[in-house]
């Protein structure tokens, strides 16, 4: 693959980093997920991919090379979402990946060439008539995805991006109507939010949900660089090295699922019952029956006393040591100069 076919797909796309050259698009690729300027181009054109798309990974730009196994974590996850037809960008070791130029070029022809399908397909999905367009694109996206999720749920077909949204919303009323009359009563319960809300009230509700979102996607990508740091220092050990292929290929598939993107949505505020204002202990009765297991039954055996008691610990006797190797310089001192006169 040559450098200026890249190269002009990432003009094309509006990209204006720091990559927009020739030998600086050769000389980042080169390094790879080891180049903050490549992790860059990277991260940029998946948010772009994100705005115009159903995408939930994302890639976040490293700032040295000692994030650059986490990148290709990240990175492994994103092209499984994106079903990758290239096996040398999904095959192998994750964090093996991306070690030439050729491959890092060809990531970067991937993601390029998804950003321009996807915007295809998004100009080709005007507005109706009477509507407005979406002020924010990633909260219309949201929307839609519940919508598919609860006609899913009802048995419905899944609704289009040209589906009339009065009949939509007025099959689902009646589905809706329909399903809870043949329930038991008491089954669904009693809603948390009781009261309507202003516009103005859902749109700062729905600040307040972004900035929460914000703050717990940035603590939970801290939890998942804490489980990439701890699992890289398992293969410390000698006795670990000689099974390091194993671990990586167990660990793999359960890192890959994990997205540091919070999945709450204001969906969620609407569906919440009564009985999630109940505060049960994790050690209640309720809650053991759910998490109790085999392991719970195993006693441990006796362990060494590693002490660390404070009240246990004796007071240290004061050394005199030092003390007592020059005590008889000031007395030959006193005792001369009595003698002297």
């Amino acid at each position: 693959m040559e450098d200026v076919d890249v190269l002009g797909v990432l003009t094309a796309l509006g990209y204006s980093g720091d990559l927009t050259e020739e030998h600086a698009l050769s000389r980042e690729a080169e390094q790879g997920p080891l180049s903050p300027r490549f992790t860059a181009a990277c991260s940029w054109l998946v948010s772009e991919l994100k705005a115009v798309s159903l995408l939930e990974e994302c890639l976040t730009p490293t700032t040295g090379p000692e994030n650059a196994e986490a990148f290709l974590l990240e990175v492994s996850g994103l092209l499984g979402e994106l079903h990758c037809p290239y096996p040398s960008l999904t095959s192998g070791s994750a964090t093996s990946r991306l070690k030439d130029k050729e491959s890092c070029l060809r990531l970067l022809q991937f993601l390029g060439s998804e950003l321009q399908a996807a915007r295809l397909l998004r100009s080709k999905r005007p507005p109706q008539e009477g509507q407005q367009a979406p002020k924010d694109a990633g909260s219309s996206d949201e929307v839609f995805r519940e919508l598919q999720a609860l006609c899913r749920a009802l048995g419905l077909a899944e609704p289009t991006a040209e589906a009339p949204v009065a009949t939509l919303f007025r099959d689902l009323e009646l589905k809706i109507q329909d399903v809870s009359s043949s329930l038991p009563e008491g089954t669904v319960g009693s809603p948390l939010l009781t009261r309507s809300l202003e516009p103005r009230q859902w749109e700062r509700l729905e600040e307040i949900h972004r900035a929460m979102c914000a703050e717990y996607e940035c603590r939970r990508q801290m939890l998942i660089s804490r489980l990439d740091v701890t699992v890289q220092s398992f293969h410390w050990s000698e006795r670990a090295q000689q099974h390091g292929a194993a671990m990586v290929r167990l660990y793999e598939p359960l890192r890959d699922v994990l997205c540091s993107r919070p999945s709450v949505t204001l969906a969620l505020l609407l569906s919440a019952r009564e009985d999630l204002s109940i505060i049960t202990k994790t050690t209640s009765q309720s809650s053991r029956e759910k998490t109790a297991c085999a392991v719970n039954k195993i006693l441990m055996g006796p362990v060494p006393d590693r002490g660390g008691r404070p009240g246990e610990i004796e007071p240290p006797m004061v050394g005199w040591e030092s003390r007592r190797s020059g005590s008889g310089g000031r007395k030959e001192k006193r005792r001369g100069k009595g003698r002297r006169h």
